[in-house]
């Protein structure tokens, strides 16, 4: 999966124009994402920045007041642009900056444009009030709503010719989705819970006793939140684990990219750990100082030499 010839043609200037909403959508609504992808190189930040745009437009009707009725309209109107985009029937003076700009990146790169029906499709469980019973049943949501915007993203990526075990990286990319998306659950599980969602499996909440929810700064009477916590906070940490052996698969800049955007979140999952109860107070987040000091950590490649450390002793 390695970047074609046409990544390299020039932008005209509708379609630089689009990229420019996109990039700033990106810049006001996903700061740690827009960290991430300041590392790219200009063709590949301007893909992510139409990914995203499109992503959060998806969510965004997800999220809002409107009747599920009607945000089932809007997602299925989305994805016939998404149809639109996938036919190359989008031209450069279409009036949607974000399809311009998507279908754009689609010609440049191998975005496997499949994986924005799978973010539709999670949204729609969103809409449809899902519940999940097991950690198996929270993974296919998951999977939906992250590891497919992993997917696409190492479509924009690539992958370095000849990388050892290469044709798992879509599954790594998949995996560490998954990983950023439970870490958000958790960051997130007392504003879910005011928006009448819960996404932590039945099954963990039972055993924890945190069935009755969080609708408060403070934990269910007589249950065991931080113990609710540190159960997801390892397992998020075994998908990190896993997912970070993308890295050395990628060139240099992608890899600080990914480094940088999975560093924040598993900085996230520390502060968790350490005071559980925060995420019941208010949204944890990571000063820009830590955010900086992370990437640079990923643009040294310090985190690719040791995950290609630990593959090289599994061979051995």
């Amino acid at each position: 999966m390695s970047r074609t010839v046409e990544a390299q043609a020039p932008v005209s200037a509708p379609v630089q124009a689009a990229y420019s909403y996109c990039e700033a959508v990106t810049g006001q609504q996903a700061r740690n994402f827009a960290y991430g992808i300041r590392l790219l190189p200009a063709d590949k930040r301007q893909a992510m920045s139409a990914l995203y745009a499109f992503s959060r437009r998806v969510d965004d009707i997800g999220d809002g007041t409107l009747a599920n009725d009607a945000k089932q309209t809007r997602l299925e109107e989305t994805r016939a642009l998404l149809g639109r985009v996938r036919d190359d029937a989008v031209t450069e003076d279409d009036t949607d900056p974000v399809a311009v700009a998507l279908a754009d990146a689609a010609r440049r790169f191998p975005i496997p444009l499949d994986g924005l029906d799978e973010l539709i499709d999670g949204v729609l469980m969103d809409v449809h009030g899902e519940s999940y019973e097991t950690w198996d049943d929270l993974k296919t949501y998951c999977r939906c709503v992250a590891g497919a915007i992993g997917r696409l993203s190492l479509g924009v990526f690539g992958t370095q010719p000849g990388a050892p075990g290469i044709e798992r990286a879509p599954e790594y990319a998949d995996t560490l989705g998954l990983a950023l998306q439970l870490t958000n659950i958790l960051r997130d599980v007392r504003e879910d819970a005011g928006n009448g969602r819960t996404y932590l499996p039945s099954d963990d909440l039972a055993k924890f006793g945190c069935s009755t929810g969080f609708d408060g700064p403070v934990p269910p009477p007589g249950s065991d939140f931080a113990g609710l916590v540190h159960f997801e906070v390892r397992r998020a940490r075994a998908l990190f684990a896993e997912g970070y052996r993308l890295l050395p698969m990628l060139d240099r800049r992608s890899g600080a990219c990914v480094a940088a955007m999975a560093g924040i979140y598993r900085r996230l999952l520390d502060r968790i750990e350490r005071d559980p109860e925060a995420v019941l107070r208010g949204r944890v987040s990571l000063p820009g100082r830590e955010k900086a000091y992370v990437a640079v950590r990923g643009l040294s490649g310090l985190d690719t030499r040791y995950v290609s450390r630990q593959t090289a002793r599994r061979r051995v």
